[in-house]
């Protein structure tokens, strides 16, 4: 599997990097990755076969910053950044080439479309008609203190390593607007938020911009049959990251939780040549998407 990419403008003069991997199928499955991914990480890549493999093109989005390039304005994205999103989605509709379009998340990229769905049912364009989400943070103050918890150093210090350097290289462009200080100090989440994520993009600190881009309050407004997949024993949930209630009463979501799975693995033995997770999520598009 190849893809070929096609750089798009958004409203606010930046780019997004789109990779496509298609075969001239009429159903397009657009697929988010997570925090400080891309459309190469492996996890992406393999939905994105078994998607093809089914029949589906593909669009794999690169969130702004995350394609190998940096954008070019001093925002960057967020989970709760849903603009980017509303606008591959209508370069998809103009188009007109898909009558069918399912969105696939993981992590952050599926908070991003629980919350787009659920926000302003209003501005989904009409073709889009399913979706899935994969180990979700829900509940993102939540699984913001989990992921502080000791044990979960390693995942910690792995995600900030990368998003020190995006910060580093964004501070060479803008050095008006970054303050690298004491950058190497930065440990958890709640110091990076509040100190870069949330004056970037409008939120008066890291719990403000928390409480406002979850996507667990918007869930009750998801209006497309909407699949949840989260693992019990996902280390950066938090409980509140399992919307029982919402699900209960939404008869538009299903919420499944496997007892294992991890974040974003969900590893088993092939069956048909698709792993779990990429057969699961293929056979709801199929079965809400024929």
């Amino acid at each position: 599997m190849s893809y070929v990419r096609e750089r798009i403008r958004t409203p606010d003069n930046d780019f997004l990097d789109l990779d496509w991997s298609v075969s001239g199928n009429s159903r397009l499955a657009v697929v988010l990755h997570g925090l400080e991914g891309s459309s190469t990480r492996t996890y992406v890549r393999s939905l994105v076969h078994a998607l093809n493999f089914r029949n589906w093109d593909c669009l794999a989005m690169n969130f702004r910053g995350c394609s190998g390039e940096p954008n070019l304005q001093p925002g960057m994205y967020h989970s709760g950044f849903t603009e980017d999103l509303d606008t591959v989605l209508r370069h998809v509709h103009a188009g007109g080439a898909y009558s069918v379009v399912a969105l696939a998340g993981f992590s952050m990229g599926a908070n991003q479309i629980l919350k787009y769905l659920g926000e302003a049912p209003d501005r989904v364009p009409g073709e889009v008609s399913a979706a899935c989400a994969v180990s979700v943070p829900c509940d993102l103050e939540g699984a913001a203190r989990v992921l502080a918890r000791p044990g979960n150093s390693i995942y910690m210090q792995y995600f900030l390593r990368s998003l020190r350097e995006k910060v580093r290289c964004k501070a060479e462009l803008f050095p008006e607007v970054f303050d690298i200080s004491g950058l190497e100090s930065v440990r958890t989440f709640a110091e990076f938020d509040e100190r870069y994520t949330a004056p970037l993009h409008g939120f008066s600190g890291a719990l403000d911009y928390w409480q406002k881009s979850s996507c667990g309050q918007f869930l009750r407004g998801v209006d497309r049959p909407t699949l949840i997949l989260n693992a019990a024993d996902d280390p950066f949930l938090s409980p509140a990251c399992f919307p029982v209630r919402e699900a209960t009463r939404n008869p538009f979501l299903t919420l499944e939780v496997p007892p294992t799975g991890g974040h974003c693995g969900f590893l088993s033995i092939p069956r048909n040549g698709l792993g779990f997770l990429e057969r699961r999520v293929v056979d709801f598009f199929d079965q809400t998407c024929p």
